[in-house]
């Protein structure tokens, strides 16, 4: 059974998208909401299929190839 929520001291800013949002896409505010809570908290379902399709595509968008310590150092780079 569903369960209702009451939000409390919502930012202005994040209202306002949040309206905006719900006017775009012809929704409630709660219907947009639910969607928004929806798409951040429940991981889209991919088939394996799709998965390597996608990793394939990708690939292809590289120019040559890179050797495994390179990919290595791509892994780490940025982290403290």
């Amino acid at each position: 059974m569903p369960t209702t929520l009451t939000l409390k001291n919502i930012p202005n800013d994040v209202y306002d998208k949040l309206k905006a949002a719900a006017v775009r896409h012809r929704r409630s505010l709660n219907s947009e909401a639910i969607v928004c809570l929806e798409a951040a908290l429940i991981p889209a379902s991919i088939g394996a299929a799709e998965r390597l399709d996608r990793a394939r595509r990708l690939r292809a968008q590289i120019d040559g190839e890179f050797l495994a310590r390179e990919i290595d150092d791509f892994k780490v780079e940025g982290r403290p």
